[in-house]
């Protein structure tokens, strides 16, 4: 690739910039956003939970403005070495690309902790089904206490 030419002479020289910046980012789907804080992910475990074969999926509505969802992802030591929780992370993090844009709702804050042996060994189809009855369950409309 050849440098685009300098214009101008000496210390003044200048190359031009690109107009504008081509993002692969789609406008039209809510992908959310990474939870990266440790008060984020309690909060989220002292909400909504729904066991699944291959994880667990915490959940919680936030409650403030914000249309945004937002994900997180835990693997503890009981998944194994730091090669396995990363292929746990990993996988957990492609079944949300796949399914929370579709299934998910704004405002809510997801996290999705990995099991032992379950998450690495299942099978990717099933993992992605057990997010969106997991998801399906969590968003149904509850029965109110008496």
């Amino acid at each position: 690739m050849i440098p685009p030419k300098a214009q101008g002479n000496g210390s003044d020289a200048q190359t031009p910039q690109p107009s504008a910046v081509l993002s692969c980012a789609n406008p039209v789907t809510k992908t959310p956003e990474t939870l990266r804080q440790r008060s984020d992910f309690l909060r989220a475990a002292s909400a909504r939970r729904q066991a699944a074969q291959g994880f667990l999926l915490q959940a919680r509505a936030r409650g403030d403005d914000s249309n945004g969802m937002r994900v997180g992802f835990t693997c503890s030591k009981k998944i194994g070495n730091a090669v396995a929780r990363n292929r746990a992370k990993r996988r957990l993090r492609e079944i949300a690309r796949a399914v929370l844009p579709e299934l998910g709702q704004p405002g809510w804050d997801y996290v999705l902790v990995g099991r032992p042996k379950v998450t690495i060994d299942r099978d990717f189809a099933d993992l992605l089904k057990d997010l969106e009855t997991a998801l399906a369950q969590i968003h149904a409309p509850r029965k109110p206490r008496k």
